[in-house]
Formats: C-alpha cells, sequence, structure tokens
C-alpha cells in the first residue's frame, strides 16, 4: 500500500476519530431530545373520558332535555340520502328523545323533499335556507382569482379542490354557521350528514351528559388530514396562537410532531408553511366532523371567531381547500381543555365507507326491555369488553382505518396507548 494510499484513508475516517465531533453529535442528540421531550403527552392519572354508559340503557322518555338540534345541511337532490341518515337516527335514537332536527340548504327546499323527511322522523322539523351571502365568495376577495385558483386544485387532483361550492361548504361550517339565524336559539347541535349509518342504539341523551360532564366537543372517528389540502393552515393557526399568547395544553402537543432537526437548523424548516414558526409540524390528524356533538357557545366566543376572522382574511378557504374539519380540529385542541373532549366509544357510526363499530356489551343489552325491542330485537354477539348498545355490526373489528390518529387525540385522556402509535409518530 502506497504512503498516499494511507494517507488518504486516514483523512477519509480521521473526523471519527475527533473528540470534538463525537462531543458534538452527542450534544445534537441531547439537544433534539430536550426538543421533542415538550412536546410529551404525560399519562393522566385517571382516565379522564370514559364513555357516558357502557350498556344499554332504559330509555328516558319524559326527562329533562338540553337546549339542542340535529343539524343536517343537505341538497333536494339528496332526498334519498337524507331520509337514510334520518330513518337511521329515528330508529336508534330520537324515537324516544324527539330532538328538532333542522335542515340547511344555499337552495329553495323541494316539497318532495319536506314531505319525504318529515314522513322519516317522528321530531319536529324546520327548513331552513343558508342567507346567500353566508355561500359565497367573500366580498373582499379577488373572485376571478379564487375562481382560478379552484380550478387549478382540480386540476392538480386534490380531494374535492375542484368543487366550488365544496369550498362554500367548508368556509361556512368553519364559520358563520355557528351564528346563522335558524341555530341562535339553540346551545348544543349534533351535525348529522346525508347516507351516514347508526348501527349501535342511543339509549342515554347525549346533550346531557355532554353538559354533566362539562364537554364541549364530542366525536367519533378521527383520521388523516389529506395534506395537500391545507399547506399553510397550521402555520396559520399556529402564528394566531403565538401572537395571542395561548399556552400549550396536552392536547395541542398531542396533534403536533416535533421536528427532529437539530439546532440552530431547525428554525430553517418554518421556511416551509406546513412548519411553525419553531419548525415543528402537525401530524395531520384531525376529528371527523360529519359527526359532531358539540357546544355552538364554544365556537360562537370571541376567541374562536377571532381565530376565523384571521383565517378568512388569509384567504384559504379558496387559494387552498381548508376543510372545517381540520379548523374545527386545531380550534378544539388548541383553545379546550383536554377532559372537555369526549369520544363516543359507544356508538356505532358509518359514513362513506370508514366505520366506527364497538362490540356489545356482555349482560347489558336489556333484552326484558319492551321499550328496547320494539326498536331493536337482535343484535351481534356480545363481547368481553364491549360498550355497545344492541348493535348489529361486527364488533370484533372496531373500525376498518387506522386507529394512529385516534390513538394519539386521546393520549391526553388516557393511558391505554398502544406501542404502535409511539413507533409510527417517528416515521410520520
Amino acid at each position: 500500500m502506497s504512503v498516499l494510499h494511507r494517507f488518504r484513508l486516514r483523512r477519509r475516517g480521521g473526523w471519527l476519530q475527533s473528540p470534538f465531533v463525537w462531543v458534538l453529535g452527542v450534544a445534537c442528540l441531547l439537544e433534539v431530545a430536550f426538543h421533542a421531550s415538550k412536546y410529551r403527552v404525560p399519562v393522566p392519572p385517571r382516565e379522564l373520558d370514559a364513555p357516558f354508559y357502557t350498556s344499554c340503557q332504559e330509555p328516558v322518555t319524559d326527562g329533562p332535555r338540553e337546549n339542542a338540534a340535529i343539524v343536517m345541511l343537505a341538497r333536494n337532490q339528496e332526498v334519498e340520502k337524507a331520509a337514510r341518515s334520518v330513518r337511521s337516527i329515528e330508529e336508534r335514537f330520537n324515537r324516544w328523545f324527539k330532538y328538532p332536527i333542522v335542515f340547511l340548504n344555499d337552495d329553495p327546499w323541494s316539497e318532495e323533499f319536506i314531505q319525504t323527511l318529515n314522513a322519516s322522523t317522528s321530531a319536529p322539523t324546520f327548513f331552513e335556507n343558508v342567507p346567500k351571502d353566508q355561500w359565497t365568495f367573500p366580498s373582499w376577495m379577488d373572485k376571478d382569482a379564487a375562481q382560478a385558483s379552484i380550478k387549478d386544485q382540480g386540476d392538480r387532483g386534490i380531494l374535492y379542490a375542484g368543487k366550488e361550492t365544496y369550498h362554500h361548504m367548508c368556509r361556512f361550517f368553519s364559520g358563520s354557521f355557528y351564528t346563522i339565524e335558524a341555530l341562535k336559539k339553540y346551545k348544543w347541535y349534533w351535525r348529522l350528514e346525508p347516507d351516514v349509518e347508526f348501527s349501535c342504539s342511543i339509549t342515554y341523551d347525549p346533550f346531557v351528559e355532554m353538559a354533566r360532564h362539562k364537554k364541549v366537543y364530542g366525536f367519533t372517528i378521527s383520521l388523516w388530514e389529506e395534506k395537500r389540502t391545507c399547506p399553510s393552515l397550521f402555520r396559520e393557526v399556529s402564528d394566531w396562537k403565538e401572537a395571542q399568547k395561548i399556552p400549550s395544553t396536552t392536547l395541542w402537543n398531542a396533534g403536533v410532531d416535533a421536528s427532529w432537526m437539530p439546532w440552530p437548523f431547525r428554525s430553517m424548516m418554518s421556511w416551509f408553511s406546513h412548519r411553525d414558526s419553531a419548525g415543528d409540524g402537525w401530524n395531520l390528524c384531525h376529528y371527523w366532523s360529519n359527526f359532531e356533538i358539540a357546544d355552538l357557545d364554544f365556537f360562537r366566543g370571541k376567541k374562536y371567531q377571532d381565530l376565523y376572522q384571521h383565517l378568512e382574511h388569509s384567504g384559504g378557504f379558496y387559494f387552498e381547500r381548508w376543510g372545517d374539519a381540520a379548523v374545527h380540529s386545531l380550534a378544539v385542541n388548541m383553545l379546550a381543555k383536554p377532559h372537555q373532549v369526549h369520544h363516543f366509544s359507544d356508538f356505532g357510526y358509518r359514513h362513506d365507507w370508514y366505520y366506527q363499530c364497538p362490540a356489545n356489551a356482555p349482560g347489558g343489552q336489556l333484552p326484558e326491555s319492551k321499550t328496547l325491542n320494539e326498536a331493536q330485537s337482535k343484535w351481534a354477539s356480545e363481547i368481553p369488553g364491549g360498550v355497545g348498545c344492541r348493535c348489529d355490526c361486527d364488533g370484533s373489528r372496531n373500525r376498518n382505518h387506522a386507529s394512529y390518529c385516534l390513538n394519539k387525540l386521546k393520549a391526553p385522556n388516557t393511558a391505554s396507548r398502544p406501542w404502535s402509535t409511539w413507533l409510527l409518530s417517528f416515521i410520520f
């Protein structure tokens, strides 16, 4: 081996033998670990969000009610899908509790829709219209530029982003929905979509239980957001949060993926629009908002409305395709306390092909109940650990989608944390 060759080998591997390099590497690893630890979600001392009930209850048909409504946004041409949803919630819940159903439409209702939906429920119904100025582009926005952006988003294959009405809907559900005249008299709402199905009996009043337990937001399914729909949303929300000096809670931290880039390079990550000013990102986990049971006053409050106005004037509802689910989720995680968010793990629910199906509670199906037997006389097998009431879906498989986001968003309230969730958090 020549002298020159030996010299090259030493140069090539010499940096690995430098104590300075090793000290610097260890320091970077420690700094990164310390930074990530700031987003650690500690295990709570007790379960903070247990199911309200873990078996069937005898429905209290004459008990006190909350000031609440079931709300559906629909179109006349969705009459059959809307009727299926209303029949399902009627069979599984509202036949006993009779909460009013408010239907919203940006066009006048057809007589066929009104007659069909009235025939699908025993509850009071109200058919209202969304004001035209709340289902259009903001007055200050360049409409031609917004429409060109919508077309471009559609051409690039971004989910639903090529539909102008979809942008209007997401903007509406993110903001003026909460202050619309038709809902001003209510405090609580249960959002119902056309073409959904409830596969378990709901034999207690969720509005009463939400109020009793001081909850503000309830959900069934949690999924990843489509990243291309909202590349700058997290940055806009986190910048507003920082400007308002709102402290981070464990619920907010559960939605953040801490950057593994060491200082000072981490701050360079903030150049990317989908990261906050510190270079950390959003894990894209959100509550699927086609099902929500929530406190209207929470969203009518000054903080949420100020946030919405900030987002509104950024233009992202049209120049990107910000979904109301993502907006609601980031707002709830920022403004609510962890114990104020409830997962309805005992509700069987399907929308599109995604579903949640709890197992039936052993010994808790009240087979002798005449009231329940009038609605549902057959149900799926009872499984140990089940919390469902007369569910007719297969409870041996609780859901047909990844549970990563559900586990992440429930972490502040529970000690039940599958190891796979934390392993995946290093990958995504």
